[in-house]
């Protein structure tokens, strides 16, 4: 019987860049599994299957997102138990039910309640209330997503996890997150304290997936801490290595050379959010030509 992740009092189950920067790390080769071509076969029509019935909208963002070539790097697999960290309107998650079968199971988790404070701005008092609810609040949303033989589901947030989740996961997605634990780490360790739930969570060997805004190895250091949404792909591995990971592999899959981001702009300006645009459509035009931003795409494993 697979086990699952949360306990009791958490358990919430629905049934129904530019310069691509070099890096020193050297990759640590993975075990082989031997996976009959007919199945690893039928995983790919499967896919294929799910993804061309998601909403023209969605469909869209394939062209900068590649979401066939990243869940296969990433190593995701039906059966698996996954945890997508920040989730939101679940772009990722809509895929990842129904490709993740019956026999997975799918954990949205946001950053921790503690956190939320600290990003200013939106961040008012409603939102933060709001904010409280969110694992009931997503849930709600996400099980209109979910159709029969699709994962199960359940939420929490980053310092809020079960008590019996240690060593229970497959893989943990952090698609476009990590910016904003990295950059409230001096704050309050954020990203220390999330890595190492991350840690805890994971099976032995179980793997993390970090899909993320891009800086150029030359961007000034308090510039690509994460505030403008970059990072340096040489900080990301740093950290997760510090943590205890071990680095995997590097993918130029969800790469754009279009994206070189100037010391006062950030990756808010491109598409889907257009941020400064406004009316000048001009500008505008000038951002969905570059596209979506240059993402570094990282696979990184738990010791086993």
């Amino acid at each position: 019987m697979k086990k699952i992740l949360l306990g009791t009092a958490a358990l919430a189950l629905v049934a129904c860049s530019g310069e691509q920067p070099a890096t020193e790390n050297v990759a640590v080769e993975a075990p082989m599994e031997m996976v009959e071509p007919e199945a690893q076969a039928a995983e790919v029509n499967a896919l294929e299957a799910i993804l061309a019935s998601q909403p023209e909208e969605a469909q869209a963002r394939y062209q900068y997102r590649h979401p066939m070539e990243t869940i296969e790097f990433l190593g995701l697999e039906p059966g698996m138990t996954v945890v997508e960290v920040l989730p939101g309107a679940g772009w990722y998650s809509k895929i990842l039910l129904p490709y993740l079968g019956s026999e997975g199971s799918l954990y949205g988790v946001d950053y921790d309640l503690e956190m939320w404070p600290l990003f200013g701005g939106f961040a008012s008092e409603e939102f933060l209330e709001a904010r409280k609810t969110w694992a009931d609040t997503w849930l709600g949303q996400a099980s209109e997503w979910q159709r029969e033989g699709d994962a199960a589901l359940a939420a929490f947030s980053f310092g809020a996890g079960p008590a019996d989740g240690a060593d229970t996961v497959d893989a943990v997605v952090m698609i476009r997150a990590f910016h904003h634990l990295n950059r409230f780490e001096e704050q309050g360790g954020y990203r220390t304290a999330a890595l190492n739930e991350v840690m805890t969570w994971l099976k032995p060997g179980g793997l993390v997936g970090i899909v993320q805004h891009r800086a150029a190895e030359a961007s000034d250091d308090a510039w690509a801490n994460g505030d403008n949404g970059y990072v340096k792909q040489s900080s990301v591995i740093a950290a997760m290595e510090e943590a205890g990971f071990e680095f995997v592999e590097a993918s130029e899959i969800n790469a754009n050379p279009s994206d070189q981001p100037a010391a006062e702009e950030f990756v808010w300006r491109l598409p889907p959010t257009l941020a400064t645009s406004g009316e000048d459509e001009e500008l505008k035009a000038k951002m969905i030509e570059i596209g979506e931003s240059d993402r570094m795409t990282l696979k990184f494993r738990k010791p086993a």
